[in-house]
């Protein structure tokens, strides 16, 4: 029944396709069945502009609750470009109609509508712009405040190359008994490779689960990428975002792994507690936290800071939000900051701000450079878009993204030094600062 058509054929086949031309009484069988699945797809194809359509007003919406105002402009580009989207839709149904007659394998069309929509994020050469099926937006939406069930690993993923490293291991986590290592990278998930995986859904879809189910984890490690296969079972995971200690010469150390909804609040409890035991100098550790919520990180910095302006945003139009400090708490003793290659976010939001207050030192490695806001926009069928729709800036207006933060002392942590330990050089740099403030 199905022909194997040489070059030339193909190719005619093709053309008159293009024409309208019927098929010959041969393949009649399979010109039918073709039209039946085009009839279903332009009827998908209308689903695809009146989502298109239904993005744009819930983008509106979204930028007026915003700015508590409005833009006229909103429905037409700069330049006047649109997509074609009757040329879309004959080149979609030409696809179709060639999927029908020659693809192999059995067609899954609820895979193949979602890899339109991921198709036309991606089209947009954003890294942090992402189409969330269903199932990938239910997930991602599953309250994890306070306690999750996973492995207790912090992960940051690399927005061109997609590679998803891990930056942070919990003490007496699953990932501390299995071996795995701070700078390994996340190779396979049961066999199955990872790469390109947007970082939440591997987390929410594959790290975490239900407690007491194990999986197997390729990572590669090392210079020489060594493929290395651990076992992990997952447990229950107190979300303790912020660490402290104290240190010698009344120095306290927190740790902020990242900014979660509850890392505010950690984050003053630690440096009451710290201040309680006689502390009068506070190092900061930023290091491989891969940032969070914005509003946490505002919090914060309203914590430390005397009264002004800490963060603004500005969206495509111009648009500013500001965040200020209102002074009501101030924590007026010398303070150092420590960041790394792995510092992304609302970390630099947070370090670009002390900096530009001049309230402390900055130590370490440049930073990510990651200086963009993303939303979540539900598209009212479950599924949903993540993407990009402002920059932020500290006070003094610096562009970090894709520039990041230099240090004010630059210092690289020695080969086989343990964060947060004695052999942490870099923090042994922010003491020996700290050590000649009075």
């Amino acid at each position: 029944m199905f022909e194997h058509h040489e070059n030339d054929d193909f190719e005619e086949y093709i053309k008159e396709r293009k024409k309208g031309t019927t098929e010959t009484d041969v393949e009649q069988r399979i010109e039918e069945r073709a039209k039946r699945r085009r009839g279903k797809l332009n009827g998908f194809l209308c689903f695809i502009a009146g989502m298109a359509v239904s993005f744009v007003l819930v983008y509106v919406g979204f930028v007026i609750a915003l700015n508590k105002g409005g833009f006229t402009h909103i429905f037409t580009s700069d330049n006047g470009s649109k997509l074609d989207y009757k040329k879309i839709e004959e080149k979609t149904s030409l696809l179709q109609s060639i999927i029908d007659k020659y693809f192999l394998f059995d067609e899954d069309m609820t895979k193949v509508e979602d890899g339109i929509y991921a198709g036309m994020m991606n089209g947009l050469d954003d890294p942090y712009t992402v189409y969330y099926t269903k199932e990938e937006y239910k997930a991602l939406n599953e309250d994890t405040e306070g306690k999750y069930s996973g492995i207790g690993a912090v992960v940051s993923q690399n927005p061109n190359t997609k590679i998803i490293t891990i930056v942070k291991i919990f003490d007496n986590s699953p990932a501390n008994d299995a071996g795995l290592q701070v700078g390994d990278i996340i190779h396979k998930i049961d066999g199955e490779e990872v790469a390109g995986t947007d970082m939440d859904i591997l987390v929410k879809t594959k790290i975490r689960g239900e407690e007491g189910t194990s999986f197997k984890m390729t990572v590669l490690r090392g210079d020489d990428r060594k493929e290395v296969e651990l076992d992990l079972t997952r447990r229950s995971i107190e979300v303790e975002t912020v660490s402290g200690k104290m240190l010698d010469n009344n120095i306290g150390y927190i740790a902020v792994s990242q900014f979660d909804a509850v890392t505010s609040e950690q984050f003053k409890s630690n440096i009451e507690s710290l201040q309680s035991q006689g502390m009068t100098k506070l190092i900061v550790d930023l290091r491989g936290n891969p940032g969070g919520l914005l509003d946490q990180v505002v919090d914060m910095l309203d914590y430390i800071l005397p009264d002004g302006l800490v963060l603004y945003t500005e969206d495509k139009y111009g648009e500013r939000e500001e965040y200020y400090s209102d002074g009501s708490h101030e924590l007026k003793i010398p303070m150092v900051v420590l960041v790394n290659e792995n510092s992304a976010s609302a970390s630099e939001v947070f370090t670009a701000t002390f900096r530009d207050f001049e309230w402390g030192t900055v130590v370490g490695k440049t930073t990510f450079g990651k200086g963009i806001v993303q939303n979540v926009l539900p598209l009212g069928d479950g599924t949903a878009v993540k993407i990009t729709t402002q920059h932020y800036y500290p006070p003094s207006g610096y562009d970090l993204h894709k520039v990041g933060i230099k240090p004010d002392l630059e210092v690289d942590l020695n080969e086989g030094a343990k964060i947060g330990t004695d052999s942490d050089n870099q923090l042994s740099a922010a003491i020996d600062i700290l050590k000649n403030e009075e």
